[in-house]
Parts: C-alpha cells; structure tokens; sequence
C-alpha cells in the first residue's frame, strides 16, 4: 500500500469515534477531520497528520457516531421517506455498507450520486465534498480497507442524513458564460443574524432572483467549466476577504475541485447533472454569503499583479496553520492550478493564510470568526 493510503488509514482510525457534526460556535457544523486529513496526505504531509489529528479532535466536542435504528431497504419509497432525517443517518449508513458489501463501492457510488446531487447544499456542500474525498481515496487503490469503504457510507450516509432539497433537477440550459452568470446573480442585504444567513443556506427559493439565476449559465465541456467555476470563485475569494476571509465562499471553489474528482467515477450521462449542481451550489454561495460585487470584476488583475509566495511556500504554511478549510482550500486550488493555470488561486491561497485565524480550543475566538456570519464587509 502506498504511504497515501497508509496515511488515509491511519487517519481514518484516529477519526473512527467521531460523530458526522461537531459543536463549533453553537451550531452543529460537519466533521471536517476525514477531508482535511486525506488533503494533507495529498499534499505530501503524511507525516504531519497524526499532530493535526490531535489538534483537531482537541478544537471542539463531535456528536457520538449515528448507529442503526431501524433497516431500510433497498426500494425507493423506503429510502426516499428517510432522506432529510438525522435520526435515520445511523440507518443509511448501514445501508450503504450492507450495498457496498453486495455490489462494491463503485455500483453504489453510481446509483446514489444522481439521487443525492439535488441536495448539493446539504452541510454546507460537504456531502458532496466529503463523498469526494473518499472516492479519491478508494480509488487510489485496488485493494481498499474497511476504514475507507465505511468513510465513503459515512459521507453519503450524512449527504443523505441531512439532504437539502433542490427547488428541483438542475440543468444547464443558458446562454451566458460563467462570468456574465455571476456577475447576473443578485446579492442581497446582509442578513440580520446567523440564523438568517443560514435560513438563506436552506430555503433558497425564498431569495429574489435565485430561480432566474439558475438558469443563466450555459452548458460547456465539463473539464473547462469546472476550471472556470474554480478560478472565478478563487477570486470571488479573494475579493471578499476584507477583514475576515469568507469561510462559506470556499466551498464555491473546494465543491466544483470535489465534483472533479469524481467524474472519472461516473458515466458521462452524469456530468452535466453534476456541474448543475455545482452551480446551483455557487449562486447559493453568492447570494447568502456576498452583499455586493466590490472587487470582483477586478480580481484577476489584482491577482496578477500581487507578489505572491511559490505553491511549495503556500504548502507549508497551510501545513503549519493546521485549519481544516485552510488545508482543504489550498490542497484544491493547488490541483485546480495545475490543470488549468490561473494567478486568482494562488492570490485567494494566500489571503486565506493570512486571515483565517488558526485553531484553537473550543471556546477560542477562531470559532466566532470562522464560523459567524458569513461575508462581514
């Protein structure tokens, strides 16, 4: 096995007691310590994981692993009356063990992607991010663990847990391009309270302008849209992070970079639904976590021109920051880069360092700010 897979094991097993939400500034968040753990196998850290792990369990109590309450079966009207329900995700998660024992990772993968993309909201889009992260690991190896098999039930298990309905199957049936999209999308007056900024996160219809939005963006080859979706959203970043870097706003760019990795997974009849889904993802972003556009038209010239540290430097002090959307967030632009070079990654990579507060113990204030409202301009 190779020292990535060793590493993703290993972390996975330090991880194993962990419940699928941690208590992080009075909200029950999604445990990021699986993600952020195979993104620093990925960036070469092996060594470094046992420590973050640590440091990580340390930050803020998690809920108990969900356990099985009741079966559900295979047939849709069972499984699709569950979907939504926390108290059922000890139930899919067995479900998902008990069909991949059966079939094998793959056919489950498959069958569950398109039933589970309507929802690419759900936990703030770590359904979907933390299914990623274990496909990748999987599919580094011919021989995968039981560690890595129950990581991927894990991460649909809580996609599906938790599932955040769509306003209904995404399409990409526009005829603008990605930066006429966004710059279309509505932004909306700061929310009054967290709780409002996270009523937006999940009743997105009620947003003025949300269905019209979705409908704007015209379909590309989806190896080119996920590359512009990730660089215009690393400098919609980077535009925004004034006092404080917009955590939510990096999931606009660790989803799309997500999605990527699993499309060598699936048929290609699953692309254009996937990237529908990402970009129902972003203009969600958008409009619950911007008030405005200041600053975004001019990112890729400010990126240009900022004298930014080398990729190896911008590894290391992610390594050394130890914050979980840190890790993940450089770990994605720097895969992202190297497909499709852009100067917005490396920009967003380094303002993102330079503002995130690093972790501290529960009560610390790197809870408030990374976790408060979103977008504080």
């Amino acid at each position: 096995m190779s020292a990535y897979s060793d590493a993703v094991n290993d972390a996975l097993e330090r991880l194993d007691d962990l419940g699928y939400e941690r208590n992080l500034g009075g909200g029950d968040l999604a445990n990021h310590g699986p993600m952020a753990a195979e993104a620093l196998a990925v960036l070469g850290h092996t060594a470094a994981i046992p420590d973050w792990v640590a440091v990580y369990r340390a930050a803020a109590p998690h809920h108990e692993p969900p356990v099985p309450s009741r079966r559900l079966g295979d047939e849709e009207s069972d499984w699709r009356a569950a979907l939504g329900d926390i108290g059922r995700a000890g139930d899919f998660e067995e479900l998902f063990r008990r069909q991949m024992a059966d079939e094998g990772w793959q056919e489950v993968l498959v069958r569950w992607w398109p039933r589970l993309l309507p929802g690419p909201m759900t936990g703030l889009t770590h359904g979907l991010i933390r299914t990623a992260h274990a496909v990748r690991g999987l599919s580094a190896t011919d021989r995968p663990t039981p560690l890595q098999l129950g990581e991927l039930s894990r991460a649909l298990g809580y996609w599906a847990a938790r599932f955040i309905d769509a306003p209904g199957p995404g399409r990409l049936t526009g005829k603008s391009g990605l930066p006429a999209s966004i710059a279309a999308v509505p932004r909306l007056p700061e929310p009054d309270s967290p709780q409002q900024a996270m009523a937006r996160l999940r009743t997105p219809r009620t947003m003025p302008g949300y269905d019209e939005s979705l409908t704007a963006l015209a379909p590309e080859r989806a190896d080119r849209l996920l590359s512009r979706m990730t660089a215009h959203f690393a400098g919609i970043c980077g535009a925004h992070a004034v006092a404080q870097f917009p955590i939510p706003l990096i999931h606009g760019v660790t989803a799309p970079a997500a999605a990527r990795l699993v499309l060598p997974c699936l048929p290609e009849a699953l692309y254009e639904p996937t990237l529908a889904a990402v970009w129902q993802a972003q203009v969600t972003l958008l409009m619950a976590a911007t008030t405005d556009r200041s600053g975004e038209a001019e990112a890729p010239v400010h990126a240009q021109e900022t004298d930014t540290p080398p990729w190896d430097e911008l590894i290391a002090r992610a390594v050394d920051h130890g914050d979980e959307h840190v890790i993940k967030f450089t770990e994605a632009c720097l895969r992202e880069n190297a497909l499709s070079p852009d100067p917005r990654y490396a920009w967003a990579v380094d303002r993102a360092q330079q503002l995130v507060e690093r972790p501290e113990g529960p009560n610390g204030p790197a809870v408030a700010v990374r976790f408060g409202a979103p977008s504080q301009r």
